[in-house]
């Protein structure tokens, strides 16, 4: 059975991030925010398409001209979401938001990388397309 580290000065715990313990513990699991549960409609849309490997809903999501940016270098939007989200089955598990919702931190994942931590933005346009995002990693 596992047991709790001892704890530190004045009482403060020892136990490293993400260590389960035998009664309580915080794992990476439970900081993802449920897809359903994003704030923004748009966005909440475009995770679920992402996960879903949706191209359509995806595209359908995009307003006329959109545009995106990848670790802070302007992409080509189609060849770049081939690449880094439909042929190597991406997928975002939302860590946490801000803006509204239009912003959040992610574990990303696809075939080619594997997985790693990254930030998204969006700009939305008034009838709920989105019409830029940007990503990196953070």
């Amino acid at each position: 059975m596992n047991t709790l580290p001892p704890a530190g000065p004045a009482g403060a715990s020892c136990v490293p991030f993400g260590w389960q313990g035998a009664v309580s513990g915080v794992t990476l699991a439970d900081m993802t925010i449920q897809t359903a549960k994003l704030s923004d409609p748009a966005v909440r849309a475009f995770v679920t398409a992402v996960n879903a490997h949706d191209r359509e809903g995806f595209l359908h999501l995009l307003a006329p001209g959109a545009t995106m940016s990848d670790d802070g270098r302007d992409r080509d939007l189609a060849e770049w979401i081939e690449r880094e989200i439909f042929s190597t089955h991406g997928h975002l598990e939302v860590d946490n938001e801000s803006r509204g919702g239009r912003a959040f931190l992610a574990r990303y994942r696809n075939d080619t990388w594997g997985e790693m931590r990254t930030r998204w933005s969006f700009t939305v346009t008034d009838d709920g397309r989105i019409s830029r995002f940007e990503t990196g990693q953070a």
